[in-house]
């Protein structure tokens, strides 16, 4: 009989953390955040959750705790997402444009190795089932910690790059200077659970919630050139698109007017 593991629960303090954090970027806080008392009654937890959600954003620089003054949100806390030149604006660009997100992020190579390919990637990449394939595992990681844990396969005569170029540059990037001319991509976004991998090089908890995306990026004579699997925090990546409509007044038919996506 197979056992059956549960996800275990996000601690309390960072479901408040959470809230708190994303209140602040939306800018709800510009009078000051509620005090300690009232937020353990509007989350129903113990002062000492409270405090420690706190502290958490304090260390985020996100707000400033003064006794006798309270607790105020800075500048940065807003700044971070939505506003022009800010952290949120190149990572909301991350599915179209991760090759910019590569340069404000740094990444840390898991394992990179040759692998036989498994059925579902070699369908995506057309070519057979067990032919060799680069597998690469890294883990990006922004100014608050890991963001996103992601794997690739790379044809293997498409990758002579290894564990230091991939540290320091994104894949398409070296594809493209091995001569490789990218063209497209298409791609997957869904959600997926964290398992006990995931979750230890994203710093959450096993059973979190994570955005998943599934890509496939192709050359321009439409080869596929890589296939990607990209795990990402939602509480510090958010996906951000502008649609313009196509036709007359009562068309309902939208279209994306981001770049196409490519895979970093």
């Amino acid at each position: 009989m197979r056992a059956v593991t549960s996800a275990l629960p996000v601690p309390k303090y960072h479901q408040v953390y959470l809230v708190l954090r994303e209140q602040l970027h939306e800018g709800r806080f510009s009078g000051g955040v509620p005090g300690e008392i009232a937020l353990m009654h509007e989350f129903g937890v113990a002062r000492v959750t409270v405090r420690k959600a706190l502290g958490l954003l304090a260390a985020e620089r996100l707000i400033e705790r003064t006794p006798g003054r309270g607790t105020v949100p800075l500048p940065s806390a807003v700044a971070r997402r939505g506003r022009p030149g800010g952290d949120g604006e190149r990572f909301d660009g991350l599915f179209e444009n991760p090759i910019g997100l590569g340069l404000h992020t740094h990444v840390k190579v898991l394992s990179v190795r040759t692998v036989p390919c498994p059925a579902a990637v070699a369908e995506a990449l057309e070519i057979a089932e067990h032919e060799p394939v680069q597998k690469a595992q890294r883990v990006r990681v922004s100014r608050e910690g890991p963001l996103s844990h992601v794997t690739t396969h790379v044809p293997q005569a498409l990758a002579p790059f290894g564990r230091r170029e991939l540290a320091k540059k994104p894949i398409l990037m070296l594809l493209e200077e091995s001569g490789v001319q990218i063209g497209r991509a298409t791609q997957v976004i869904s959600a997926r659970l964290a398992d006990a991998q995931v979750a230890r090089h994203l710093d959450v908890a096993v059973g979190s919630a994570l955005l998943s995306v599934q890509r496939v990026a192709f050359d321009r004579r439409g080869r596929p050139v890589q296939w990607l699997l990209g795990l990402y925090r939602p509480d510090r990546y958010a996906y951000r698109t502008e649609l313009s409509r196509v036709g007359r007044i009562d068309a309902r038919v939208w279209v994306n007017k981001l770049p196409v996506p490519a895979a970093p």
